[in-house]
């Protein structure tokens, strides 16, 4: 008789061994997309309460800016150390700047607190990134990063709402307040599978020099609002974070990370101000307007699942050209509509579209950045990718503050001159996009 060994059970993400480490990482990168969903939804409330509207762009641009330096921070750290110790700062920084920003008498302080959370908020996804490596096996790891995914669209369909319904209920301080409950018992589920990580054997020293860089930007975009020349200190400091080449759009790799950053700069520029506008302009209630951001986190995530599905039959160069192109024409046809001044629908409408393009187009600035590399200087063009991510939105909200405010003291539409920027930007990023073909085409990446 034949005795058949039995098969061993398939592991899964939520498997005993992996179970609470699964839910609590989905936790904790829910409940910061929670906050950031929420935040821009109520943010022209606490403008208006805190009796900061010239600080409102600064507000979205400085978490931004100072996640670089979280990002550069905790990677190093967590080389050296491992991630236990870079994680737990990380979540008290948050959980912190979470309070800050709750209790602030002053916009002032809630930006102090912004920059606090972007702190955290930046070495929480690169702690994040390398638990899982060191946590599940290879065959969990893309179901590990999906579950990440989802956990950015989920807080879009319930987020501005739940945020909306606090803030009229309780106040818009319990939007922040509340957040740190969610960030604490997520932690909580984390923590047993951080006890068991042993710290690395060795690492390579901290790189002080891109340190200080990462430091230097963040201080800068701080500054552009009283300082406006701070723009050349940025663009100097991201051209020594990035490969040669990017700020001009150098054909291939660096052209790739140069549309990353400008997709995200006329991207998120355009979202800060949609919920501020569709109330000022058209008087929708917070919630009501909060729509706009549920139907784009929507209608981003299918627009990623059509170009997955379409895979090779669409390839990298051209995704991230029609990507930028649909973002352009969305970021145009916002501006329109705010100056036209139509039905907010239309409004609505057009940031949609700016969605499906960043949908269509920025997950495969990921992938050619991925083909473009090798064992060299992947973790560099990786670390490089992000930071063109943030530092490129963080620069536009920044400087969109600068416009904002000139414009009304020029008696200017300033939701024009700050939907007119992004736009500019995207034009931009079109022209970057067709430059990302490589000589010799991209390799074919697993």
């Amino acid at each position: 008789m034949t005795v058949t060994a039995p098969i061993p059970p398939r592991t899964r993400l939520l498997s005993p061994a992996y179970a609470a480490t699964t839910i609590g990482m989905f936790a904790l990168c829910a409940s910061v997309a929670f906050e950031a969903t929420a935040v821009t939804t109520v943010m022209p409330t606490v403008a208006d309460r805190l009796d900061g509207v010239g600080l409102y762009a600064l507000s979205f641009a400085a978490p931004l800016a100072s996640g670089v330096v979280g990002m550069v921070a905790s990677g190093a750290w967590s080389d050296r150390r491992g991630p236990v110790a870079p994680l737990t700062v990380a979540l008290a920084l948050f959980a912190f700047g979470l309070v800050v920003c709750g209790t602030a008498p002053s916009m002032e302080v809630l930006v102090a607190g912004r920059v606090l959370q972007g702190l955290g908020g930046g070495a929480l996804t690169v702690g994040l990134y390398v638990v899982v490596g060191l946590v599940f096996p290879a065959t969990l790891q893309p179901a590990v990063f999906a579950s990440f995914a989802a956990a950015w669209v989920l807080p879009s369909l319930f987020g501005p709402a739940l945020a909306a319904y606090v803030a009229h209920a309780l106040g818009w301080r319990w939007v922040f307040l509340g957040a740190v409950v969610l960030v604490v018992a997520a932690a909580a589920l984390v923590a047993p599978a951080l006890r068991h990580l042993a710290p690395p054997t060795g690492g390579a020293p901290a790189p002080r020099g891109r340190m200080a860089w990462a430091v230097v930007a963040a201080a800068a975009v701080l500054a552009l609002g009283s300082v406006p020349l701070a723009v050349v200190v940025v663009l100097l400091a991201l051209s020594r974070l990035v490969p040669a080449g990017t700020l001009t759009g150098r054909r291939g790799l660096p052209a790739v990370i140069g549309t990353r950053g400008l997709m995200s700069a006329a991207f998120f520029c355009s979202e800060a101000y949609i919920v501020f506008v569709l109330q000022e302009r058209w008087g929708l209630s917070p919630g009501t307007a909060g729509l706009a951001l549920t139907a784009v986190g929507v209608t981003w995530a299918t627009a990623s699942q059509v170009q997955s599905r379409l895979g090779e039959r669409v390839s990298d160069v051209a995704a991230m050209r029609w990507g930028s192109a649909l973002l352009l024409l969305g970021t145009a046809g916002f501006a329109l509509a705010v100056w036209s001044h139509p039905v907010w629908p239309l409004v609505m409408a057009s940031y949609v579209v700016s969605g499906a393009g960043m949908g269509f187009g920025y997950p495969r600035t990921s992938v050619a950045m991925l083909a473009a590399s090798d064992d060299a200087d992947r973790g560099f063009n990786s670390s490089a990718l992000s930071i063109a991510d943030s530092l490129g939105a963080a620069l536009a909200l920044a400087v969109a503050g600068v416009v904002f405010a000139a414009a009304e003291r020029a008696d200017a539409d300033p939701f024009v001159a700050v939907t007119v920027l992004a736009t500019v930007v995207a034009a931009l990023g079109l022209l970057v996009a067709a430059r990302t073909e490589r000589p010799g085409g991209y390799r074919t990446t697993s």
